[in-house]
């Protein structure tokens, strides 16, 4: 998936890892704000991040290359897998939150959805040691 790095490719399981490895530390920095005051925006926007970088390891490890997009629907369909609507909804903190003038609310609770996305991450951490 990734450049060629050092005159070698990574296998599918080491891209996998490195991008749960991403995804763990946008959860981590998701956690520690958990404070309502700080903004929607920028929290669903490490959500967004987090759930494309869990579709892209999901793909890597079917041995599919995953579509250059930052379209979590686009992901979901090459997997052949539905989303949660709780998790569609992030699409718009991949740009359009980012750049336009909002504001624009998180639709889901954050624990719920830290749930969906801790479950996401323990099953394809699961599939990694398999």
């Amino acid at each position: 998936m990734w450049p060629v790095r050092e005159g070698f490719c990574m296998s599918p399981a080491e891209d996998a890892a490195l991008l749960l490895r991403i995804v763990r530390r946008h959860l981590q920095a998701m956690r520690l704000n958990l404070d309502p005051d700080y903004p929607d925006e920028e929290w669903g926007f490490q959500a967004q991040q987090a759930l494309e970088k869990l579709l892209k390891a999901q793909l890597v490890l079917a041995d599919q290359l995953p579509a250059r997009t930052h379209e979590l629907a686009l992901l979901a369909d090459q997997l052949g897998e539905p989303l949660p609507q709780q998790l569609l909804e992030l699409q718009v903190y991949a740009v359009e939150a980012r750049y336009g003038a909002g504001p624009f609310a998180l639709k889901t609770p954050r624990q719920e959805l830290l749930a969906l996305l801790d479950r996401r991450l323990a099953k394809l951490e699961g599939d990694l040691k398999s």
